[in-house]
């Protein structure tokens, strides 16, 4: 059933048009992602679905009767309202329903014509039973709890919480409301990682239909049934997760790009064709060729000409010749910080070496952003210690770039800073895809994708070779993700960062670093790796708990039963411990095709050929897994 539908839509503000020729639908339990460049009108259109906004062209149908709740991205609300009167805001209509009741039994309490009380009180305590009155309290602590929004945080006033607090508490009273259609605008902003898991269990599980906006790749990938590109003059649908997309998409332009060259190959026929029948009827003085000519010329004005497609990926080519450090970068010693008696971290140690890729991970508050401040040297450590290797050279790329004088144009900013010439800071900036007049804009006008190309610019041309990153996928389309990730495979320093963003942390680390109850804990591999590890660990820790648990009643059993026991766990353990080897090998594997792949990378027969060998090890990996968790339940 279709829940949800756009035709012809068409959206401007006075002269300026947003999109036009919008068409798309959404059916019911649909897990729809809105994907395009930032600029396209996302959440214009999120608006206009919500009857927040009017367009000038084109219809929407919603189905009759169903709810839809909207995640907005920026909350208002009144002054007096604190956190949790916002979300008990979900429950408006039960919220009356129990006063109502509290009135009722008032009057019973008095003896006022019970009969008729009676009546009314009974079914009215059915109809708050079966809407979930009995459980608010209950939904809201598992809201809460999955968001991370403190008992002290919901008895603020919504008004004074930060921008990421209110986006959490609006997300959870939506989620509360529990509409037919959930409309959420990037839901995974200002969630941690562990609370983005929760929401996407708690979204894979809900009853309705979703269409959300979202930046995260791993999030789609993992989420998503359909994918709705939008774009200014059109919206293509894609049946399936982020990964199909990519793969459709490019089949698509593959196609698109195959219809083109040959409509202009029968276009330059034509066009041959006709040159030629003017010439033979100018030697031969021929009136039937110059009709002819005619007449394929008006065949040929008919003709619907393609535009040709414009879907290339465009890589990012930055001189990265800085000088090699030492092989070891940096060295972490029993660092400790605290703010406010607050204890972020206590004896943190980590080593980070030449070429290393590592990831900082942990919960927001955990102080992963304080730790890059502190190899910064912005703050101090409160004790402890850092050391630096030789010849490091430090980049820092923040979540937030900004410039002295953004009233410069690119271009003036970048010979000026270097005092190169305007050829030499036109050829750099090309590498970072600032064309033509491109380097013409101001930078106070440049997407904070384009602010981060130019840093990086900057960077790369400061010759530097151990790269921090703050947040770097913050605000940034998913083209100018994969923009920066491209960028940085060409590094040949050494990178440290801190990201929510699965996607990038899987693509770009080579280890990892999780802050978790104020300690460090390193992690050899790829997110999948982390996943796969922490698992381990978390499973290891269950089944010590429940040996304990159990020692008391095997105790009780005669010896042959124990003896029969113990050799089933032993039998047990050691496949687990032979799936674990197993997954390891693969992983190992996958990496060693990566590489041939990178070293293969203008050979189709032999790309393809290595493609299906990671597939195989992938489906491989997937059995293995699915083998070790019925063991380990």
């Amino acid at each position: 059933m279709i829940e949800l539908a756009v035709k012809d839509l068409a959206k401007h503000y006075g002269a300026i048009k947003i999109f036009e020729n919008i068409s798309f639908d959404i059916k019911t339990k649909d897990r729809a992602a809105l994907i395009g460049r930032n600029g396209t009108g996302k959440t214009t259109l999120m608006k206009l679905l919500m009857n927040k906004e009017t367009y000038q062209n084109g219809s929407i149908f919603i189905r009759k009767g169903a709810t839809l709740g909207y995640l907005d991205q920026i909350p208002d609300y009144p002054e007096h309202m604190s956190a949790i009167d916002v979300m008990m805001e979900a429950f408006l209509e039960l919220t009356e329903m129990q006063f109502k009741l509290t009135e009722l039994e008032e009057k019973l309490a008095r003896g006022e014509e019970l009969e008729k009380y009676m009546k009314i009180y009974g079914d009215l305590q059915h109809q708050f039973e079966v809407k979930g009155g009995y459980s608010i309290q209950e939904k809201i602590s598992k809201i809460c709890e999955g968001l991370k929004i403190s008992s002290e945080m919901r008895q603020k006033s919504f008004n004074i919480l930060s921008g990421g607090e209110k986006s959490r508490i609006i997300l959870g009273k939506i989620l509360l409301e529990n509409p037919d259609i959930l409309l959420l605008d990037e839901p995974s902003n200002h969630l941690d990682l562990s609370s983005i898991e929760w929401l996407e269990s708690f979204l894979s599980d809900y009853d309705g239909t979703v269409l959300m906006i979202s930046h995260d790749r791993y999030f789609l990938e993992r989420f998503a049934t359909k994918i709705i590109e939008l774009e200014e003059d059109k919206a293509s649908e894609y049946e399936g997760n982020y990964e199909f997309y990519i793969k459709e998409r490019d089949r698509r332009f593959e196609e698109a790009m195959n219809f083109y060259n040959a409509q202009q190959r029968k276009i330059k026929k034509m066009e041959e064709q006709i040159k030629r029948y003017r010439i033979w009827g100018a030697m031969r003085d021929s009136d039937k060729m110059y009709v002819r000519a005619k007449e394929l010329e008006k065949r040929l004005s008919k003709v619907e000409k393609i535009d040709r497609p414009n879907n290339e990926s465009k890589k990012i080519k930055l001189n990265f010749a800085g000088a090699r450090s030492g092989r070891e970068v940096l060295d972490i010693k029993n660092l400790s910080k605290s703010f406010e008696n607050q204890n972020l971290f206590k004896n943190l140690n980590l080593k980070v070496y030449y070429q290393d890729q590592i990831g900082i991970m942990g919960d927001n508050g955990t102080g992963k952003s304080t730790l890059l401040k502190i190899i910064m040297k912005e703050i101090e450590a409160d004790s402890g210690e850092f050391k630096l290797g030789s010849k490091v050279e430090i980049g820092y790329l923040p979540q937030e770039v900004y410039f002295d004088n953004e009233e410069q144009s690119i271009l003036d900013f970048f010979y000026r800073y270097f005092n190169i010439t305007m050829s030499q800071a036109r050829n750099i900036l090309a590498g970072a895809l600032f064309t033509e007049d491109d380097v013409f804009k101001k930078i106070k006008n440049l997407s904070g994708g384009e602010k981060s190309r130019l840093k990086l610019a900057v960077l790369m041309e400061e010759k530097v070779n151990f790269l921090i990153l703050d947040e770097p996928t913050n605000h940034l389309d998913l083209d100018s993700r994969e923009m920066l990730e491209n960028s940085l495979t060409g590094f040949n320093g050494t990178i440290a960062f801190v990201s929510h963003d699965r996607y990038f942390i899987n693509k770009m680390a080579t280890s990892l670093a999780e802050i978790e109850n104020k300690k460090l804990t390193s992690y050899i591999g790829s997110y999948e790796y982390y996943k796969l590890e922490k698992a381990k660990r978390a499973a290891k820790a269950i089944v010590k708990e429940e040996v304990v648990l159990k020692s008391d009643s095997i105790n009780k059993l005669n010896y042959e039963e124990q003896k029969e026991i113990e050799r089933q766990d032993r039998k047990k353990k050691k496949r687990i411990e032979k799936i674990e080897l197993e997954i390891e090998k693969l992983e190992k594997q996958k990496l060693i095709i990566a590489s041939e792949m990178e070293e293969n990378s203008t050979n189709a027969g032999k790309l393809n050929e290595l493609v299906g060998n990671q597939e195989l090890c992938d489906e491989e990996i997937m059995n293995l897994m699915e083998e070790w968790e019925s063991l380990t339940d």
